[in-house]
């Protein structure tokens, strides 16, 4: 047996000389990657670029042959058309980054996983959907299940008519792929078993960038680290179904960190029912509608250190009525939020930098150029355990706008700085309506509410 490096190694000096050989002019020399190194040279082996069904029956046939002897199996750089190829358990496959393409050929099935399937390995290689269609009964260009150790790195995948990579039941790790152009979402995880999605590209996906859902709420455990997700768009229309970067759902334990997100139609982090995730060191520029949510019926989520610029909403902890509670906001910076949302809104609005309502603390953080409230501490009676403490705001219209609806509950707001507050620091509000003067002196007091240690600049 031979270490991957190795394999690596000498696939690398094999496809150096190919390439040099091509561009020079001169025919690339007989090779056998079989005997370098034990993986199967494709090219050498009879598959060559095009389409048709011998070649989609070729590079099965090659595939069950590596998959039998723990083998990779090794694409030269060309355009390889084909149609249902049906991946089996220990599938090793190796292209040339950038040069490699394995495209679908015809208006059927592209790449799906084998019943039985427990490990995959993709390196290297472009899945081009080339815009075809996809049947009904087909979710995604590549349709993997129950693939406990899927490992899939520097690979492409463009040009779906649908989504790009669905992943059932999946665990492993996705690195350095990029995906782009891509008509509903670049990546869907559903119910992972320890899935590590890292310093991905995607860009262009029409309806959602990375999703990680569950069937049914439980614990899910997936990283979503260092990727780059811009242009998501949101083709379907809708109030937030569509248009994410990042959205969780269902998803228990969750870490979302280190993305540097760009131009989301709607969310660039949301986290639907999903307890004890982490939101941490994310970039979030320009994003339609609320910049980071957790959201409906959650227990645990910790909010920190992200840098928020441009979004109707900034970071919003929301739906303590549908049991949405206990988090934790701070260190972020959040500036340069809008008044205009992607659909109009029934409920609080836009134009908001932190909303909380429920066992949250919201502390530390930099507010800046926020046209209407900075932080809204409480919406009507859905109120408890807030406390705000130690966060500076400068420029905004409201600098903390907190409920004094009857069976509000309590919340403490001390140690804060305002500056350049335009209508007032500290103001009671019934649902939309002021219902106090200047809470920031002391002045009106209500049993609920904790007001102390305040500046106003």
């Amino acid at each position: 047996m031979i270490s991957r490096r190795k394999l690596l190694l000498g696939l690398s000096s094999a496809s150096c000389t190919l390439l040099l050989n091509t561009r020079s002019g001169r025919t690339a020399p007989a090779m056998s990657l079989t005997d370098l190194r034990g993986a199967i040279d494709a090219g050498a082996a009879g598959l060559r670029s095009g389409g048709g069904e011998e070649q989609t029956r070729k590079l099965r046939e090659l595939i069950a042959q590596a998959s039998q002897a723990d083998q990779w199996v090794f694409l030269p750089p060309g355009r390889y058309e084909v149609n249902d190829l049906a991946l089996p358990d220990r599938t090793r496959l190796m292209g040339i980054a950038g040069a490699t393409t394995l495209a679908l050929g015809g208006g059927g099935p592209f790449i799906r996983s084998e019943p039985g399937t427990r490990r995959i390995e993709l390196d290297g290689i472009t899945f081009d959907g080339a815009g075809r269609p996809l049947p009904d009964q087909v979710p995604a260009l590549l349709h993997l299940r129950d693939v406990a150790d899927l490992t899939m790195e520097k690979c492409t995948v463009e040009g779906s008519s649908k989504t790009a990579l669905q992943l059932e039941r999946c665990g492993g790790v996705l690195r350095a792929n990029r995906i782009s152009a891509i008509s509903e979402y670049g990546l869907y995880a559903i119910d992972s078993t320890g899935l590590g999605i890292r310093e991905n590209l995607l860009s262009g996906c029409g309806n959602g960038g990375i999703l990680v859902h569950r069937r049914e709420k439980g614990e899910d455990g997936t990283i979503v680290s260092g990727n780059r997700i811009t242009r998501t768009g949101a083709g379907y229309g809708g109030t937030g179904q569509f248009g994410n970067a990042i959205n969780l759902y269902r998803a228990d334990g969750v870490i979302v960190s280190g993305n540097h997100i760009s131009d989301s139609a709607f969310t660039a982090i949301r986290a639907n029912a999903a307890s004890n995730v982490q939101i941490s060191d994310n970039h979030c520029l320009r994003s339609g509608e609320t910049a980071i949510y957790s959201e409906f019926g959650f227990e645990g989520a910790l909010v920190t250190g992200n840098l928020v610029d441009g979004a109707a909403n900034g970071i919003n902890i929301a739906n303590f009525n549908e049991g949405g509670r206990l988090a934790i906001v701070s260190s972020n910076i959040i500036r340069n939020i809008s008044l205009v949302g992607p659909y109009e809104h029934d409920s609080v609005g836009f134009g908001i930098g932190i909303g909380a309502e429920a066992d949250t603390v919201v502390s530390g953080n930099v507010l800046e150029n926020v046209p209407r409230f900075a932080m809204l501490v409480g919406w009507g009676p859905y109120l408890r355990n807030v406390s705000v403490t130690g966060n500076i705001v400068r420029r905004a219209r409201i600098g903390c706008a907190v409920s004094v609806v009857e069976h509000a509950g309590s919340a403490l707001v001390s140690d804060n700085i305002f500056d350049g507050v335009e209508d007032g620091a500290i103001l009671g509000f019934r649902w939309h309506d002021r219902a106090t003067a200047e809470l920031l002196g002391g002045e009106e007091r209500f049993p609920h509410l904790t007001v102390e240690g305040n500046r106003r600049a």
